[in-house]
Protein backbone atom coordinates (compact mmCIF):
# COMPACT_ATOMS: atom_id res chain seq x y z
CA UNK A 1 0.00 0.00 0.00
CA UNK A 2 1.20 3.09 -0.65
CA UNK A 3 2.11 6.65 1.29
CA UNK A 4 -1.18 8.38 0.01
CA UNK A 5 -3.24 5.14 0.65
CA UNK A 6 -2.37 4.90 4.09
CA UNK A 7 -2.95 8.19 5.91
CA UNK A 8 -6.24 8.44 4.01
CA UNK A 9 -7.24 5.05 5.50
CA UNK A 10 -5.67 6.47 9.12
CA UNK A 11 -8.03 7.16 11.64
CA UNK A 12 -7.33 9.50 14.33
CA UNK A 13 -8.53 9.25 18.12
CA UNK A 14 -11.92 10.56 18.86
CA UNK A 15 -13.35 12.90 19.13
CA UNK A 16 -14.37 12.32 15.02
CA UNK A 17 -15.80 15.59 13.99
CA UNK A 18 -17.68 15.81 10.35
CA UNK A 19 -17.53 19.74 10.63
CA UNK A 20 -15.75 22.54 10.05
CA UNK A 21 -14.43 22.18 13.25
CA UNK A 22 -11.23 20.32 14.67
CA UNK A 23 -10.27 19.61 17.76
CA UNK A 24 -8.25 23.09 18.77
CA UNK A 25 -11.51 25.26 17.56
CA UNK A 26 -13.49 22.54 19.60
CA UNK A 27 -10.85 23.49 22.58
CA UNK A 28 -11.52 27.14 22.34
CA UNK A 29 -14.83 27.59 22.02
CA UNK A 30 -15.11 25.69 25.20
CA UNK A 31 -12.56 27.63 26.90
CA UNK A 32 -14.55 30.66 25.61
CA UNK A 33 -17.66 29.19 27.25
CA UNK A 34 -16.02 29.26 30.40
CA UNK A 35 -15.01 32.81 30.40
CA UNK A 36 -18.16 34.19 31.95
CA UNK A 37 -17.51 32.13 35.17
CA UNK A 38 -13.59 33.19 35.38
CA UNK A 39 -14.68 36.24 35.30
CA UNK A 40 -17.25 36.42 37.91
CA UNK A 41 -14.52 34.28 39.72
CA UNK A 42 -12.00 37.15 39.24
CA UNK A 43 -14.76 39.58 40.68
CA UNK A 44 -15.43 37.43 43.31
CA UNK A 45 -12.41 35.90 45.45
CA UNK A 46 -9.71 38.24 43.53
CA UNK A 47 -7.21 38.46 41.22
CA UNK A 48 -5.54 34.96 42.96
CA UNK A 49 -7.91 33.54 40.90
CA UNK A 50 -6.69 34.28 37.57
CA UNK A 51 -3.01 33.68 38.62
CA UNK A 52 -4.24 29.77 39.50
CA UNK A 53 -5.57 29.59 36.38
CA UNK A 54 -2.42 30.42 34.76
CA UNK A 55 -0.36 28.02 37.12
CA UNK A 56 -2.51 25.36 36.16
CA UNK A 57 -2.85 26.33 32.16
CA UNK A 58 1.35 26.42 32.48
CA UNK A 59 1.71 23.50 34.53
CA UNK A 60 -0.88 21.08 32.34
CA UNK A 61 0.67 22.13 29.07
CA UNK A 62 4.38 21.73 30.31
CA UNK A 63 3.76 18.42 31.40
CA UNK A 64 2.13 17.53 28.20
CA UNK A 65 5.34 19.01 25.87
CA UNK A 66 7.66 17.37 28.10
CA UNK A 67 5.59 13.72 28.19
CA UNK A 68 5.80 13.97 24.57
CA UNK A 69 9.49 15.43 24.43
CA UNK A 70 10.82 12.55 26.48
CA UNK A 71 8.88 9.68 24.78
CA UNK A 72 9.72 11.23 21.11
CA UNK A 73 6.02 11.62 20.33
CA UNK A 74 4.27 14.01 18.09
CA UNK A 75 3.62 17.57 20.20
CA UNK A 76 0.36 18.28 21.14
CA UNK A 77 0.30 20.97 22.80
CA UNK A 78 -1.82 23.08 20.28
CA UNK A 79 -4.97 21.11 20.24
CA UNK A 80 -5.84 22.95 23.54
CA UNK A 81 -6.29 19.96 25.25
CA UNK A 82 -4.08 20.58 28.29
CA UNK A 83 -4.83 23.86 28.47
CA UNK A 84 -8.46 23.25 28.72
CA UNK A 85 -7.64 20.77 31.32
CA UNK A 86 -5.74 22.94 33.12
CA UNK A 87 -8.59 25.41 33.41
CA UNK A 88 -11.05 22.30 34.27
CA UNK A 89 -8.72 21.86 37.41
CA UNK A 90 -8.68 25.36 38.31
CA UNK A 91 -12.32 25.56 38.64
CA UNK A 92 -12.51 22.25 40.64
CA UNK A 93 -10.56 23.55 43.99
CA UNK A 94 -10.02 26.50 45.66
CA UNK A 95 -9.04 29.80 44.65
CA UNK A 96 -6.35 29.66 48.16
CA UNK A 97 -4.76 26.34 47.40
CA UNK A 98 -1.12 26.70 47.20
CA UNK A 99 -0.11 26.80 43.63
CA UNK A 100 2.21 23.49 44.43
CA UNK A 101 -0.65 21.27 44.97
CA UNK A 102 -2.32 22.97 42.06
CA UNK A 103 0.68 21.51 39.60
CA UNK A 104 0.36 18.00 41.15
CA UNK A 105 -2.87 17.79 40.11
CA UNK A 106 -2.08 18.71 36.77
CA UNK A 107 0.52 16.14 36.45
CA UNK A 108 -2.09 13.54 37.68
CA UNK A 109 -4.36 15.21 34.78
CA UNK A 110 -1.74 15.46 32.21
CA UNK A 111 0.05 12.16 32.54
CA UNK A 112 -1.38 9.89 34.40
CA UNK A 113 -4.61 9.93 33.27
CA UNK A 114 -4.12 11.04 30.00
CA UNK A 115 -0.80 10.45 28.45
CA UNK A 116 0.01 7.02 29.85
CA UNK A 117 -3.41 5.71 28.37
CA UNK A 118 -1.88 7.21 24.80
CA UNK A 119 -3.13 10.69 24.75
CA UNK A 120 -6.37 12.51 23.80
CA UNK A 121 -9.22 10.32 22.79
CA UNK A 122 -7.94 7.11 24.94
CA UNK A 123 -8.27 8.47 28.60
CA UNK A 124 -10.68 6.07 30.20
CA UNK A 125 -11.69 9.11 32.93
CA UNK A 126 -12.04 12.37 32.77
CA UNK A 127 -8.78 14.23 33.54
CA UNK A 128 -9.83 16.70 35.37
CA UNK A 129 -12.00 15.51 38.08
CA UNK A 130 -9.54 12.04 38.80
CA UNK A 131 -6.74 15.22 39.34
CA UNK A 132 -9.78 16.83 42.12
CA UNK A 133 -10.67 12.92 43.48
CA UNK A 134 -6.66 12.70 44.24
CA UNK A 135 -5.87 16.36 45.60
CA UNK A 136 -8.86 16.13 47.57
CA UNK A 137 -7.40 12.52 49.41
CA UNK A 138 -4.21 13.96 49.73
CA UNK A 139 -4.77 17.56 50.73
CA UNK A 140 -7.76 17.11 51.98
CA UNK A 141 -7.82 20.67 54.49
CA UNK A 142 -6.49 22.80 51.74
CA UNK A 143 -9.09 21.18 49.44
CA UNK A 144 -11.99 21.79 52.06
CA UNK A 145 -11.44 25.81 52.89
CA UNK A 146 -13.09 27.84 50.66
CA UNK A 147 -12.36 31.55 50.72
CA UNK A 148 -14.72 33.83 51.27
CA UNK A 149 -16.29 36.44 48.63
CA UNK A 150 -14.62 39.29 49.05
CA UNK A 151 -18.26 41.56 49.25
CA UNK A 152 -19.52 39.31 52.06
CA UNK A 153 -19.81 41.85 55.15
CA UNK A 154 -17.25 39.83 57.43
CA UNK A 155 -15.09 41.00 60.44
CA UNK A 156 -12.03 38.37 60.73
CA UNK A 157 -12.75 35.52 58.87
CA UNK A 158 -11.62 34.68 55.08
CA UNK A 159 -13.05 31.44 54.75
CA UNK A 160 -16.05 29.32 55.56
CA UNK A 161 -17.82 26.29 54.37
CA UNK A 162 -20.06 26.14 50.90
CA UNK A 163 -23.39 26.03 50.81
CA UNK A 164 -23.47 22.29 50.58
CA UNK A 165 -21.35 22.17 54.00
CA UNK A 166 -23.84 24.56 55.83
CA UNK A 167 -26.67 21.52 54.64
CA UNK A 168 -24.39 18.84 55.84
CA UNK A 169 -23.68 20.26 58.99
CA UNK A 170 -27.00 21.17 59.41
CA UNK A 171 -26.82 25.01 59.65
CA UNK A 172 -30.20 25.53 57.03
CA UNK A 173 -30.41 28.83 58.59
CA UNK A 174 -27.54 29.94 57.34
CA UNK A 175 -27.71 29.04 53.66
CA UNK A 176 -27.48 31.61 51.20
CA UNK A 177 -30.70 32.41 48.87
CA UNK A 178 -30.91 30.75 45.33
CA UNK A 179 -30.45 34.20 44.20
CA UNK A 180 -27.14 34.81 45.90
CA UNK A 181 -26.24 31.14 44.31
CA UNK A 182 -27.46 32.17 41.08
CA UNK A 183 -25.48 35.02 40.52
CA UNK A 184 -22.40 33.59 42.43
CA UNK A 185 -22.09 35.59 45.70
CA UNK A 186 -21.15 32.04 47.82
CA UNK A 187 -18.00 30.71 48.50
CA UNK A 188 -16.30 27.56 46.74
CA UNK A 189 -14.58 26.93 43.64
CA UNK A 190 -14.91 28.70 40.35
CA UNK A 191 -17.33 25.88 39.40
CA UNK A 192 -19.39 26.24 41.95
CA UNK A 193 -19.76 30.03 42.61
CA UNK A 194 -21.69 31.01 39.28
CA UNK A 195 -24.73 29.02 38.13
CA UNK A 196 -25.70 31.70 35.83
CA UNK A 197 -22.30 31.99 34.48
CA UNK A 198 -22.06 28.34 33.78
CA UNK A 199 -25.30 28.54 32.14
CA UNK A 200 -24.45 31.27 29.91
CA UNK A 201 -21.36 29.05 28.70
CA UNK A 202 -23.12 25.59 28.54
CA UNK A 203 -26.10 27.58 26.22
CA UNK A 204 -23.32 28.98 24.33
CA UNK A 205 -21.86 25.20 23.17
CA UNK A 206 -24.96 23.67 23.12
CA UNK A 207 -25.84 27.08 20.72
CA UNK A 208 -22.48 26.27 18.35
CA UNK A 209 -23.30 21.98 18.25
CA UNK A 210 -19.69 21.59 20.49
CA UNK A 211 -22.22 19.46 22.99
CA UNK A 212 -25.46 17.80 22.98
CA UNK A 213 -28.10 18.94 25.33
CA UNK A 214 -28.72 15.19 26.22
CA UNK A 215 -26.73 15.03 29.11
CA UNK A 216 -27.42 18.46 30.95
CA UNK A 217 -30.57 18.24 30.99
CA UNK A 218 -30.78 14.58 32.14
CA UNK A 219 -28.12 15.46 34.38
CA UNK A 220 -29.68 19.14 36.49
CA UNK A 221 -32.86 17.07 35.36
CA UNK A 222 -32.53 14.70 37.57
CA UNK A 223 -30.91 16.12 40.51
CA UNK A 224 -34.01 18.51 40.75
CA UNK A 225 -36.53 15.74 40.52
CA UNK A 226 -34.88 13.76 42.88
CA UNK A 227 -34.13 16.39 45.53
CA UNK A 228 -37.98 17.60 45.12
CA UNK A 229 -39.02 14.19 46.02
CA UNK A 230 -36.89 13.67 48.90
CA UNK A 231 -38.05 16.54 50.66
CA UNK A 232 -41.21 16.43 49.48
CA UNK A 233 -41.49 13.13 51.25
CA UNK A 234 -40.23 14.29 54.01
CA UNK A 235 -42.81 16.51 54.66
CA UNK A 236 -40.55 19.86 53.72
CA UNK A 237 -42.60 23.04 53.00
CA UNK A 238 -39.58 23.96 51.14
CA UNK A 239 -39.12 21.17 49.22
CA UNK A 240 -39.34 22.73 46.24
CA UNK A 241 -37.10 25.57 47.09
CA UNK A 242 -34.34 23.05 48.25
CA UNK A 243 -34.62 20.94 44.71
CA UNK A 244 -33.52 24.60 43.45
CA UNK A 245 -30.51 24.99 45.77
CA UNK A 246 -29.11 21.64 44.78
CA UNK A 247 -29.41 22.34 40.92
CA UNK A 248 -27.69 25.98 41.90
CA UNK A 249 -25.30 24.62 44.44
CA UNK A 250 -21.89 22.87 44.06
CA UNK A 251 -20.45 21.52 40.84
CA UNK A 252 -23.67 20.45 39.07
CA UNK A 253 -23.38 23.18 36.67
CA UNK A 254 -20.00 22.83 35.85
CA UNK A 255 -20.33 18.78 35.93
CA UNK A 256 -23.51 18.59 33.94
CA UNK A 257 -22.57 21.37 30.96
CA UNK A 258 -18.28 20.92 31.06
CA UNK A 259 -17.32 17.47 32.20
CA UNK A 260 -20.39 15.07 32.00
CA UNK A 261 -20.45 16.00 27.90
CA UNK A 262 -16.76 14.88 27.78
CA UNK A 263 -16.42 13.26 24.19
CA UNK A 264 -13.85 10.59 25.01
CA UNK A 265 -15.03 9.39 28.60
CA UNK A 266 -18.92 9.54 28.11
CA UNK A 267 -21.45 7.63 25.81
CA UNK A 268 -21.58 7.66 22.05
CA UNK A 269 -25.46 6.93 21.57
CA UNK A 270 -28.10 9.39 22.35
CA UNK A 271 -29.78 7.17 24.64
CA UNK A 272 -26.74 6.40 26.00
CA UNK A 273 -25.92 10.40 26.74
CA UNK A 274 -29.42 10.62 28.43
CA UNK A 275 -28.72 7.63 30.82
CA UNK A 276 -24.96 8.80 31.72
CA UNK A 277 -26.94 12.33 33.01
CA UNK A 278 -29.45 10.24 34.93
CA UNK A 279 -27.08 7.77 36.61
CA UNK A 280 -24.77 11.25 37.36
CA UNK A 281 -27.84 13.15 38.93
CA UNK A 282 -28.60 10.32 41.09
CA UNK A 283 -25.41 8.77 42.26
CA UNK A 284 -25.11 13.00 43.02
CA UNK A 285 -27.90 13.14 45.03
CA UNK A 286 -27.21 9.61 46.93
CA UNK A 287 -23.73 11.18 47.83
CA UNK A 288 -24.86 14.62 48.70
CA UNK A 289 -28.11 13.34 51.25
CA UNK A 290 -26.51 9.67 52.66
CA UNK A 291 -22.59 10.27 52.13
CA UNK A 292 -20.15 11.40 54.66
CA UNK A 293 -18.81 14.08 51.70
CA UNK A 294 -21.39 17.04 51.11
CA UNK A 295 -20.56 16.86 47.51
CA UNK A 296 -20.67 14.07 44.77
CA UNK A 297 -20.87 15.47 40.88
CA UNK A 298 -17.04 14.47 41.04
CA UNK A 299 -17.69 10.97 42.44
CA UNK A 300 -20.79 10.47 40.10
CA UNK A 301 -19.26 11.61 36.86
CA UNK A 302 -16.18 9.18 37.48
CA UNK A 303 -18.36 5.89 38.27
CA UNK A 304 -20.15 6.92 35.21
CA UNK A 305 -16.78 7.15 32.82
CA UNK A 306 -16.17 3.55 34.07
CA UNK A 307 -19.74 2.62 32.88
CA UNK A 308 -19.37 4.66 29.66
CA UNK A 309 -18.24 1.60 27.29
CA UNK A 310 -20.85 -1.10 29.19
CA UNK A 311 -23.60 1.55 28.34
CA UNK A 312 -22.51 1.89 24.35
CA UNK A 313 -22.44 -1.11 24.23
CA UNK A 314 -25.05 -2.50 25.38
CA UNK A 315 -26.97 -0.07 23.39
CA UNK A 316 -25.70 -0.90 19.82
CA UNK A 317 -26.61 -4.66 20.41
CA UNK A 318 -29.68 -3.51 21.49
CA UNK A 319 -30.36 -1.29 18.51
CA UNK A 320 -28.57 -3.70 16.03
CA UNK A 321 -29.02 -6.97 14.93
CA UNK A 322 -26.48 -8.95 12.51
CA UNK A 323 -25.86 -5.06 10.91
CA UNK A 324 -29.36 -4.80 10.00
CA UNK A 325 -31.02 -1.38 12.60
CA UNK A 326 -33.81 -3.03 14.68
CA UNK A 327 -37.15 -2.08 13.78
CA UNK A 328 -38.79 -0.52 16.64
Amino acid sequence: MDKKAYNNLSVSSAPHLVTGLDTSKTMAWVLAALAPSLLVSIYVFGFRVLILTIVCIAASVGFEWLYNKITNKTQTVTDLSAALTGVLIAFNVPSSLPYWMAVVGCFVAIVIVKQLYGGLGRNVANPAIVARIVLFVSFATQMTTWPLPRMMNVTDAVTGPTPLGLLKGGSVEDLPSNMEMFLGFIGGSMGEVSAIALLIGGLLLIFKKIILPHTPVAFIGTVFVFALAYYGIKGDANALQMAIFHVLAGGVMLGAFFMATDYVTTPIMPMGKIIFGIGCGILTMVIRLWGAYPEGVSFSILLMNILSPQLDAFLIKRNVVGGVKREK
